[in-house]
């Protein structure tokens, strides 16, 4: 079943349409107009079974799904958020083709979830391709500043440890003992078990903020390096 269309064909005495009531300058009404709504609804029906003979409710109009799309991916929102902001946002209704204010929600906020499946990754990210071309359209980007991009990662998982004092030590103490192998120096001792140890002390020191007790372990592991260090610089014996 093909979706419905929006029609603001009918006047509504009691009610005055949005693009007489709103600023012809806000940052929505420019958007609306910058972006192919008939070519996307042309290129998304195929998404939908033509045959009129399959029951139930006929989905909701493409420039409706495709437009609320665009607006949580501009304002970091999510399915529940973008929906409920869209009956409050007049602007935002206007953007989606509808030109009388609507007082209820368009969607429940599920249907975004199934309208993604629908769509694919690959139409998903032309959607969203369409917040760059608009704006190099509309000029607010130029070309060469999207040739380099600048990623912040901060916030993504990574495999590396904080380098406290503690772990630092001992990633000197085994690079040590690493080089005096390599060169057959002989070490008394490369505390490999005693560093473990102290690692889980200090560890569990911190946990409980006993920092007396950190700052003597610590100092242990310290003089633990320098003893290495003073081995493997006698070299040989």
């Amino acid at each position: 079943m093909q979706p419905t269309k929006i029609d603001n064909r009918q006047e509504d005495i009691f009610r005055g349409r949005l693009s007489n009531e709103l600023n012809p300058k806000h940052e929505m009404m420019i958007l609306s107009r910058l972006i192919p709504w008939d070519s996307l609804e042309s290129e998304f029906s195929d998404l939908y079974q033509s045959n009129g003979s399959v029951g139930g409710q006929p989905p909701k109009p493409i420039r409706l799904m495709i437009g609320i799309l665009l607006l949580q991916h501009l304002h970091n929102l999510s399915d529940e958020q973008v929906v409920c902001g869209w009956v409050e946002n007049p602007y935002w209704q206007f953007f989606c083709g509808y030109d009388f204010l609507q007082w209820n929600f368009p969607i429940d906020p599920s249907s975004l979830t199934r309208f993604r499946n629908r769509i694919g990754a690959n139409r998903m990210e032309k959607i969203l391709s369409l917040t760059v071309s608009v704006a190099v359209e509309s000029k607010a980007v130029k070309v060469k500043d999207l040739k380099k991009v600048n990623v912040d990662t901060t916030v993504m998982p990574k495999n590396i440890k904080f380098p406290t004092d503690s772990k630092l030590y001992d990633k000197a103490r085994k690079r040590l003992v690493k080089l005096a192998s390599k060169y057959e120096i002989e070490l008394r001792q490369n505390y490999n078990l005693v560093a473990k140890t102290l690692l889980r002390k200090i560890s569990g020191y911190l946990h409980a903020k006993q920092m007396k007790r950190t700052r003597k372990a610590i100092k242990h592991l310290r003089t633990i390096v320098g003893r290495v260090e003073a081995r493997r610089e006698a070299g040989p014996l």
